[in-house]
């Protein structure tokens, strides 16, 4: 894009690091708010939103319908303090409002998560550049900023890769996750700390063949945890190719992001596939099937909600005979199955990122911005907002919201 700039000394300008979903928001809301400002927002790479275009498998997974801000709140391993001043003043609900009122309709799926009716993650992103130009923001693309320096009087200058520079009155960071690099010695260089970038949303890489062999295999209830520290997870669990998915795993990855870094992602993981039966109970069942089934298979008669696919298999594995008749079922055969179905071990050997969404923990320190304006404590006139704050959260829409409200105050406050 034309980066020729007009010179117009009496506007307040304001650059906006990150043309995502964040830095766009915020230029939008910064446009709207002074109409004697000049916004323009910086991205890097060739395109503008590009996360957006495939969040949600391509739809867009805009929010999450929950509108009470201390339970909207629980959803983020990190931030989740912080962000409730900022709930309070931009939530879900406003969300929904500002698209709606710009002709985006919203739906709710049974899970909670919310998408634009159209499913297709264009109608986000042609709001969004369509009131960009309503707002007169400029979009510069293939413009990566490498340096911010600020002057004596305040102003700062930009540094830029093809090496210009530019001054500008206020500066709002909103590139996503910030790796080490030239901007991030930047950020450094002016006071700021920035928590090491890790993963936080992932799948997990488990190299068992006969779990393998059930990929697409989904679980409607799981509980899933970490041998070492049996901290765990509950939701739903979908077998894959490559080991196991679904939010239980998500919601674990995320929460345990920082220690599953530091164990390489080699552990062992624990899973209960019926946790809503405790073992007595599932001894019960099995001796109502003993009961009621002698002379059916035990591979052939499974305990709801396990599929009849998962459930022969998981028999296999305890070592039980899976044609051996329930007329035959031992105290031996009963351990072993309660074994498996509350307490199957697998070995973790790596990770995957989750479909194309990559999310990561870390970034700038929480306590070094003042989250109700988002602007940094320690620079005036330096603002963060979205991913390149130490925030995230689990999958669902939460991240998008997180960008949204941040974006949301951080541009009502770029003016004043």
């Amino acid at each position: 894009m034309d980066t020729t700039e007009t010179d117009d000394s009496s506007s307040l300008k304001i650059v906006i690091v990150g043309g995502g979903a964040t830095g766009v928001f915020a230029a939008i809301t910064a446009a709207n708010s002074s109409a004697s400002a000049k916004v323009t927002v910086y991205e890097k790479g060739r395109s503008l939103l590009s996360k957006v275009r495939i969040s949600g498998g391509g739809r867009c997974n805009v929010t999450h319908a929950c509108f009470d801000s201390k339970s909207f709140c629980q959803n983020y391993p990190r931030g989740s303090r912080e962000l409730l001043g900022p709930f309070n003043q931009f939530q879900a609900s406003d969300t929904i409002e500002w698209f709606e009122s710009r002709g985006v309709v919203l739906k709710t799926e049974a899970d909670g998560r919310m998408f634009p009716t159209t499913d297709s993650s264009q109608t986000i992103i042609d709001c969004l550049l369509k009131e960009c130009r309503n707002a007169g923001v400029a979009l510069q693309t293939y413009s990566g900023i490498t340096g911010v320096n600020r002057n004596p009087d305040g102003r700062f200058e930009l540094e830029f890769g093809d090496g210009r520079t530019e001054v500008v009155d206020r500066l709002l960071i909103a590139c996503g996750g910030l790796k080490p690099g030239k901007l991030h010695g930047s950020l450094e260089g002016l006071g700021h700390t920035l928590e090491p970038t890790v993963p936080s949303l992932f799948t997990f890489h488990i190299e068992v063949p006969w779990l393998r062999d059930l990929a697409g295999v989904s679980i409607p209830e799981s509980q899933v945890s970490i041998a070492q520290s049996k901290k765990g997870q509950t939701g739903p669990l979908l077998i894959t190719h490559w080991g196991l998915s679904g939010p239980a795993i998500l919601k674990l990855s995320a929460w345990e992001a920082r220690d599953l870094n530091d164990r390489g992602y080699q552990f062992e993981l624990i899973v209960d596939w019926l946790p809503r039966y405790s073992e007595d109970e599932l001894k019960s069942q099995c001796a109502s099937n003993k009961k009621l089934h002698p002379s059916k298979q035990i591979g052939n008669t499974p305990i709801s909600p396990i599929s009849s696919r998962l459930w022969g298999a998981l028999v296999q594995a305890s070592g039980a005979s899976p044609i051996k008749r329930w007329a035959q079922f031992s105290r031996g055969d009963e351990s072993r199955i309660c074994q498996i179905l509350k307490h199957c071990r697998f070995p973790v050997q790596g990770k995957s990122m989750n479909k194309e969404e990559f999310v990561t923990c870390g970034g700038v320190r929480l306590k070094e911005v003042n989250f109700k304006t988002m602007e940094s404590r320690i620079v005036p006139g330096l603002f963060f907002a979205g991913e390149v704050l130490d925030i995230d959260g689990i999958t669902g829409g939460f991240n998008f919201q997180a960008a949204w409200t941040t974006g949301w105050i951080a541009g009502m406050n770029l003016s004043l």
